[in-house]
């Protein structure tokens, strides 16, 4: 993947990025003021939601528009685990459909558990007052 480093800095990608990131971010914080629902299940139905876009193309158009700042968030990850799978069907055929995604977020999987583990021995976690 090469960078291109003069829309690194540029401010109208950045701008776009933050927006796109800030938007997806506000709608999580509205799920967990607004609703019951627990930041598990709002977790599946981000990545979820980023996969069915991803799966038809839709989310795509996001990632060319926002970049990073569609790709980063949960929606991104799904987004990540649709284009895997839809890369590695192409490839293997039926068996891809149950490869490609974890082939495609391996990275993004590792780094997860990683920094987990550490700050799992960094902090100290407490029951959250009901």
């Amino acid at each position: 993947m090469d960078i291109n480093w003069a829309n690194v800095f540029d401010l109208a990608t950045l701008f776009k990025c933050f927006l796109i990131g800030g938007a997806i971010c506000i709608i999580g914080q509205i799920l967990i003021d607004k609703t019951k629902l627990t930041p598990a299940r709002i977790l599946v139905i981000f990545v979820t939601t980023g996969c069915v876009l991803g799966g038809l193309g839709i989310y795509q158009y996001l990632v060319d528009f926002a970049g990073c700042g569609a790709t980063v968030p949960l929606t991104g990850f799904g987004y990540n685990l649709a284009k895997g799978v839809i890369e590695a069907v192409k490839e293997s055929g039926l068996i891809g459909a149950f490869t490609g995604g974890v082939k495609a977020a391996a990275g993004g999987i590792a780094a997860a558990i990683f920094f987990g583990y550490l700050a799992s021995l960094i902090s100290k976690p407490k029951m959250k007052k009901q």
